[in-house]
């Protein structure tokens, strides 16, 4: 719990400092993290079945990114975005020269990990524009409400906790925590709305509630993925944390919704 608690803290100011630091950092830094978490997806994931290529994937993941930051930052021109696309389409034409006896195996899973922690990392990143030009205030919001839920569910769930959420998946999960963790996220939603004006009050409130909600059942997803492959963790590159993969996998869902919410209502 020591070890835990300290990576947490030191994580949690390297991430907050990021985000500060203006937009370069904040692009490179999300970039990496998105890379980092797609080759640990890739990791374990890959069997003898399943070879997922690791370089295309995470190269076209990085090509997004990279070319999304440089039109961000005014060196790029937005149609530049789609050069990732042959990117994306070597990886079936890779799996034409690899013999193979299931090549579908790979390109399925190769794509799934675009889709399922690239994505999400992209979606997040861009709610640093929702305004037009960078602004720290809705990504930082969004892990702030991101870690109260959590808090709030461990919280609610370790002393009222009584009936389970989805014991097939996460025995120690339970309505009690679940309801908890909206309830503080929605209350801590009231005060960002008052220091962040980034957003009216009532968007923070429907943020909260999306990133509580969908935050547990990417929490449980992911969680349903590491049981079917009778995985403990998906990395180790965080003591007592276990891999990044596991201390993002509430994003990975509540991510892209919470960008399509801001991004149609402003």
């Amino acid at each position: 719990m020591k070890t835990r608690a300290i990576t947490g803290f030191f994580f949690i100011i390297v991430m907050v400092g990021a985000m500060l630091l203006g937009d370069a950092v904040f692009l490179g830094f999300f970039s990496f993290l998105s890379a980092w978490c797609l080759y640990e997806f890739y990791g374990i994931v890959s069997s003898e079945d399943r070879r997922p290529s690791k370089a295309l994937g995470i190269l076209t993941t990085v090509v997004l990114f990279s070319t999304t930051a440089l039109y961000s930052l005014g060196i790029f021109e937005a149609k530049y975005i789609l050069l990732c696309i042959p990117f994306l389409l070597a990886i079936y034409i890779q799996a034409l020269y690899q013999k193979r006896d299931f090549p579908f195996n790979d390109i399925g899973f190769t794509i799934l990990g675009i889709l399922y922690v690239g994505f999400p990392f992209y979606c997040f990143t861009r709610l640093g524009y929702i305004g037009g030009s960078f602004n720290h205030f809705l990504p930082l919001g969004f892990m702030i409400l991101l870690w109260t839920s959590d808090t709030g569910a461990y919280l609610a769930g370790r002393s009222l906790g009584k009936h389970k959420l989805f014991e097939r998946i996460s025995p120690k999960k339970t309505w009690e925590g679940f309801i908890g963790g909206i309830v503080l996220a929605v209350l801590v939603s009231l005060c960002l709305a008052h220091y962040f004006e980034t957003i009216p009050q009532w968007q923070w409130i429907i943020v909260a509630m999306i990133i509580a909600v969908f935050g547990t059942l990417g929490d449980l997803v992911e969680s349903m993925l590491k049981r079917s492959l009778n995985v403990k963790d998906s990395g180790h590159i965080l003591p007592g944390h276990g891999g990044l993969l596991d201390r993002f996998d509430g994003l990975l869902i509540a991510g892209p919704l919470v960008y399509l919410f801001l991004f149609l209502v402003n």
